[in-house]
């Protein structure tokens, strides 16, 4: 499911004592393609006395970050960093591990330092796209949310509160998760997550489908990305007309119900018609309860980053996949090099194949095209499977999902579905 590539450089420098008070660089090449940088540094007297030896680091044209001597590790990366470290580009060239030699013992002192590089890699990253906080109607914080879902394993979420966007100021920075700007326009009439921007809207008030239209357009003038949000929610269905500017449609709010099932077959009636639109979950907690919970569903992302904009152009490419929980079921779809989301140019491929984990014995495993369920079988062992289905004349997608009988509600319900893999057209 993950691919992680790191690499790493080891350097060695001993300090004379008459280098005391000196500010010391030890260069390194920083190479293509960097998420993170991680440094660490171990200093070690030669003889008697004590060697106190700071920290920092320069990139090629500034320092990116100083912390004395009060850390032996830090680490950058293109959106976060350490405390007393700036986040950014981790543009290749020649960059230098800072030190100042504050106190060197009179035989000199010997520093280690260990540079670790991540490399930018494709890989699914889970998180949960729509939910809330004490910054609207919520009672979460948002240090509860993000705490929560490092907890579950999660890789990002998205603050969406209602008609508000302060907690996108707000947002806690000491976090693995990453925090994606975000607010839920929300109106009488229909609920849109507008994400990606911490400020989309100065005026969330309207009273006409042209006002809807003015909002929107002015979300995306300022790069937001549109989410309709469970548009046949028995509650706040979206009531205004679908003809609007949106990028993806929310088919899974929530735990498992008839209101998202409309949305799902709305959704496929839209992908039989030829319109590739992808389809996102978000869980839209609020406060504790027992089934509407952090990442219930869950949205997988293939993202070339851990990053705001890496996660959101996955989405916008279509490879996204939605599970009731984090831990799955997972599936995943390949036509030859092409998985999820992509656009498999004719004569390509002649078969797509399916492979799933985390399942259970007794789930349905469905493949379903524009043209019907093309295969349908009950799982008869935990764990992962695998199946290969060929193209046939005049197939324009295909799709994936897992039923699961949950014996908590004792019902069989969605446990996971894909977005679809489309075919040019092969007949």
């Amino acid at each position: 499911m993950r691919r992680n590539r790191s690499m790493e450089q080891v350097f060695e420098r001993y300090i004379a004592r008459e280098e005391q008070s000196a500010y010391i660089e030890i260069p390194f090449r920083m190479p293509e393609g960097v998420e993170a940088v991680t440094v660490s540094y171990a200093v070690k007297a030669e003889g008697e006395g004590k060697a106190t030896i700071d920290l920092g680091l320069r990139d090629e044209t500034r320092v990116r970050g100083w912390s004395g001597g009060a850390r032996k590790q830090f680490t950058v990366g293109l959106e976060k960093a350490t405390p007393g470290y700036l986040a950014g580009q981790l543009n290749a060239g020649d960059w230098a591990v800072l030190h100042n030699a504050y106190e060197v013992p009179a035989q000199g002192c010997t520093v280690t330092v260990a540079i670790r590089f991540d490399l930018a890699a494709p890989r699914w990253l889970k998180g949960d796209l729509h939910m809330h906080s004490d910054h609207s109607d919520g009672t979460y914080t948002l240090e509860d949310n993000a705490r929560i879902m490092e907890e579950l394993g999660c890789d990002f979420l998205a603050m969406t509160d209602h008609n508000a966007t302060s907690q996108n100021a707000a947002y806690p920075r000491r976090t693995d998760v990453v925090m994606i700007p975000g607010m839920e326009f929300t109106t009488n009439f229909g609920h849109s997550n507008f994400l990606g921007v911490p400020d989309p809207l100065d005026d969330f008030r309207v009273s006409s489908m042209d006002d809807v239209r003015r909002r929107i357009r002015t979300g995306r003038e300022r790069g937001a990305k549109i989410v309709l949000n469970h548009p046949h929610c028995t509650h706040c269905p979206w009531l205004w007309d679908f003809d609007v500017d949106f990028d993806w449609v929310e088919i899974w709010n929530g735990p498992w119900r008839s209101a998202n099932l409309d949305t799902l077959n709305w959704w496929h009636e839209q992908l039989v018609s030829g319109r590739r639109l992808t389809a996102v979950g978000g869980s839209d907690t609020h406060r504790p309860h027992p089934y509407i919970r952090h990442a219930w569903p869950t949205t997988w992302v293939y993202s070339d980053t851990k990053t705001v904009s890496g996660i959101l152009s996955g989405i916008d490419r279509g490879g996204v996949v939605l599970t009731y929980a984090p831990e799955g079921p997972f599936v995943a779809l390949q036509a030859g090099r092409y998985g999820i989301g992509a656009v498999v140019p004719r004569g390509a491929a002649d078969e797509v194949r399916l492979e799933a984990a985390a399942l259970r014995a007794g789930d349905v495993l469905k493949l379903i095209g524009n043209q019907g369920t093309v295969s349908e079988l009950t799982i008869e062992a935990d764990g992962p499977f695998a199946m290969t289905h060929r193209l046939a004349a005049g197939d324009t997608f295909y799709r994936a999902e897992v039923w699961r009988h949950f014996a908590e509600v004792d019902e069989t319900l969605l446990a996971a579905v894909t977005n679809a893999i489309y075919f040019e057209d092969i007949s």
